[in-house]
C-alpha cells in the first residue's frame, strides 16, 4: 500500500490535523443497524450485495440510494480524509446551488445533454440540476475576479449532483443521485493551471493512498466536460464498469484513449493489383476469414459512418479490431452515427459487407496499423471481395489511431499491455477556456490587457471511494475496512448477562477505548455469540474485541484483526491503550 493513515491522520509521515467523528454512544441495542441474512435477489457488484446486507444503504427508487447511520459514516470520514487534503494545497471549501438557471448551460452548450435534468418553475422559467458546477462557479468568478492580483484562486465544495442515468446499477456505484467533491482553479494562464493541476494530483495521490485503495492514475478523454486534457483516477475491481489499459513498462491509459500497436499478421504475398475473388453469403469478417482461409487480420473491416454534418465517410480497421467511438470522433471533430442501410448501397453500389476503400467517392479514415501490409476488402459489389489490397497504392486514406487496444499489444513505452476492470473514483480536467470564455470570466493583467481565465476542473465520488473499497477488500465473511474510511476503528462484543462482571468490564472498556478516541461499535444486545460474530465480520470494522467469562477467567482479551481474520490476545492490564496501539499498525 502507498501509504497508510494512523489515526490522528498521518500519512508519509506528515503530521495532519485529526479526523475523527463526534463521540457518541454507539450501542447496538439503540442502533439502526438492518443487518440482512440474504442479499438483494439483483444484485451483482459484491459492494451492493455487502452494504446492503450490513446495513449500511437502502434503496429507495431506481439509481436512488440512501445511506443509513453505519454507511453516513463511512462516507463522512472519507469526506473528511478529502477535505483536509483539498484544504492542504490551499483550496476553499464553499457551496454552490444543484437548481440552476437553463440560461447558463445554454451559453456553455451543455443543455442539450441527454443526462441533465431539465425542469420549469411556477413562472415557466426553464431550470437544471446540475451534474456538476462549471457553470455555477464560473458565473460567480466572472462577477467578482477583475484583476491579475485576485488570481490564482481554488474552491471546492460537497454537493448533491443529480444525473438521469439511463442504467443505474451496481448499487451505489452508479446512481442517479449523488454527492461529490468539485474543485475549480483559476489561473491567468496555462503555466498557472499546470501548477494547479499539479497540487491536485498530488492532494489526490494522498487522498487515495490514506483511503487505503489500490488505485492508478490514467490518462483519459475529456468527454462532455471539455478542455485539454484530462487525467482518471481508477481503482482495480471485478465490478468495475471501465477497463484500464495497463503494461508491464508503467503505462495506464482509460481504454477510451489509450495506445497500443498489435503484433503483425502473416500478411499474404503481394499482388500487382487488387483481385477480384467471389464471396458469396459471405458479409462477416468470419465467415469472409472462414471461406477464404485467411487470418482475421488481414482483412479490412469497413464502417461507413454519417457525420453531424451530414457528410458520409468510411472508417477502416483492420479484421480482427474493433473501432474505439471516442477515438474516431476525435478524428473527425465531430459526432457521428452509423450510415443506414440504403446510405450504404447509394454510397458504394453495393450492400454491407461488402464495400471496402478501393475506387470510392467518400472520404476514408484508416487505423494507423493499415498503413503497412496487404489485405483483403470489400469489392463494393454484391458477393464479392478483392485480395492484394494495399493502403496508400490502391486507395487513400488518412491515418489515425481509431482502433480499441486489446491484451497482449505494446503500449508506447514498449510494455505489453493487460486490460483491466476498474471503478472511477476521481477525475481531473485542464479546462482552459472552455467555460470561462463563454460565460466571460476575464482579468485585467499587468498590462491593464483583458486576458480569459484559464481553469480546472478536479471531482472525487465519496461513495465510489466506499463501494471500491469494499470491492477490493470483501472476503466470503463480509466487508473489511481500511482503517481511516471504516465506519467504527472497534467492534466490541460483549458476552454475558445483565449486571454480570465481563458486561460490566465491557462497559469499562468501552468507556476508556472511547476516552482514548476511538470510535467503537459496542455490541450490548441479549443474542447469541453467533450472531454476534456474524454480524461484526459482515460489518468489517478493523478490530472486533471480544469480553466474556473466558476473558476475565484467563486474564486475556480476544482480538481479530479484520483483514485476514486473524485472531490475537492481550493481557487485561492497560487493554485499551494495547488496542489503539494496534489500531495504528493496521492499514
Amino acid at each position: 500500500m502507498r501509504g497508510a493513515p494512523n489515526r490522528t491522520g498521518t500519512a508519509r509521515g506528515i503530521a495532519l490535523v485529526p479526523y475523527t467523528l463526534a463521540i457518541a454512544l454507539t450501542r447496538l441495542s439503540s442502533y439502526f443497524l438492518p443487518t440482512l441474512k440474504e442479499p438483494p435477489s439483483d444484485a451483482e457488484a459484491i459492494s451492493h450485495v455487502l452494504m446492503v446486507r450490513a446495513g449500511l444503504v437502502r434503496q429507495l427508487g431506481a439509481g436512488m440510494w440512501s445511506f443509513l447511520p453505519a454507511g453516513w459514516r463511512v462516507h463522512r470520514r472519507v469526506e473528511q480524509v478529502i477535505r483536509e487534503e483539498m484544504d492542504r494545497i490551499g483550496a476553499l471549501e464553499s457551496l454552490f446551488p444543484v437548481l440552476q438557471p437553463a440560461e447558463l448551460w445554454q451559453r456553455t452548450g451543455r443543455y442539450d445533454i441527454p443526462e441533465l435534468f431539465k425542469l420549469k418553475d411556477r413562472s415557466e422559467r426553464p431550470l437544471v440540476l446540475a451534474l456538476t458546477h462549471e457553470e455555477a462557479i464560473t458565473f460567480h468568478i466572472s462577477r467578482e475576479v477583475r484583476s491579475y492580483r485576485d488570481l490564482p484562486l481554488m474552491l471546492y465544495h460537497f454537493q448533491i449532483k443529480e444525473r438521469d442515468e439511463a442504467r443505474p446499477r451496481a448499487g451505489i456505484l452508479r446512481t442517479r443521485e449523488f454527492i461529490m467533491k468539485d474543485a475549480y482553479s483559476f489561473d491567468r494562464d496555462d503555466e498557472g493551471l499546470e501548477h494547479s493541476y499539479q497540487l491536485n494530483i498530488r492532494a489526490y495521490d494522498r487522498i487515495f493512498d490514506r483511503c487505503g485503495l489500490r488505485w492508478y492514475r490514467v490518462e483519459s478523454d475529456v468527454g462532455m466536460m471539455g478542455g485539454a486534457g484530462a487525467h482518471e483516477y481508477m481503482a482495480p475491481c471485478a465490478a468495475g464498469e471501465n477497463d484500464v489499459a495497463l503494461s508491464d513498462a508503467g503505462y495506464a491509459a482509460n481504454v477510451e484513449v489509450a495506445k497500443g500497436a498489435p503484433p503483425d499478421p502473416n500478411f499474404p504475398p503481394p499482388l500487382d493489383a487488387p483481385e477480384p475473388v467471389e464471396t458469396p453469403n459471405a458479409r462477416t469478417i468470419e465467415e469472409v476469414s472462414q471461406l477464404l482461409g485467411v487470418d482475421p487480420a488481414v482483412l479490412i473491416k469497413a464502417l461507413p459512418v454519417v457525420g453531424e454534418d451530414g457528410v458520409l465517410r468510411l472508417a477502416l480497421v483492420r479484421g480482427d479490431d474493433r473501432l474505439n467511438e471516442i477515438k474516431l470522433r476525435k478524428s473527425l471533430g465531430q459526432d457521428f452515427r452509423p450510415a443506414a442501410d440504403d446510405e450504404i448501397t447509394a454510397a458504394f453500389g453495393a450492400p454491407p459487407g461488402f464495400i471496402g476503400p478501393v475506387d470510392v467517392d467518400v472520404e476514408v479514415i484508416a487505423d494507423s496499423c493499415l498503413e503497412r501490409g496487404t489485405y483483403t476488402a470489400g469489392a463494393n459489389r454484391a458477393g464479392h471481395h478483392l485480395r492484394g489490397v494495399q493502403p496508400g497504392r490502391d486507395f487513400r486514406a488518412t491515418f489515425a489511431d481509431i482502433r480499441a487496444v486489446r491484451d497482449g499489444d505494446v503500449c508506447p513505452l514498449g510494455g505489453v499491455i493487460a486490460i483491466e476492470p476498474a471503478i472511477e473514483v476521481g477525475n481531473i480536467f485542464k479546462l482552459g477556456t472552455r467555460y470561462s470564455e463563454p460565460l466571460g470570466a476575464r482579468y485585467l493583467d499587468e498590462d491593464g490587457r483583458e486576458q480569459t481565465i484559464v481553469m480546472g476542473s478536479y471531482g472525487i465520488g465519496p461513495a465510489r471511494i466506499a463501494a471500491a473499497a469494499v470491492e477490493q477488500y470483501a472476503d466470503e465473511q463480509g466487508i473489511s475496512w481500511p482503517r481511516a474510511i471504516a465506519p467504527f476503528d472497534v467492534h466490541l462484543v460483549a458476552l454475558g448477562k445483565s449486571g454480570s462482571a465481563e458486561l460490566e468490564y465491557a462497559d469499562r472498556l468501552y468507556d476508556s477505548l472511547t476516552g482514548a478516541g476511538a470510535e467503537v461499535l459496542y455490541d450490548d444486545r441479549p443474542i447469541s455469540p453467533g450472531e454476534k460474530f456474524v454480524e461484526a465480520e459482515l460489518l468489517g470494522c478493523p478490530l472486533r474485541v471480544v469480553a466474556g467469562k473466558r476473558t476475565l477467567e484467563l486474564d486475556r482479551l480476544e482480538v481479530q484483526v479484520r483483514r485476514g481474520r486473524e485472531p490475537r490476545d492481550i493481557p487485561l492490564e492497560d487493554a485499551a491503550g494495547t488496542l489503539i496501539e494496534l489500531l495504528d499498525q493496521l492499514p
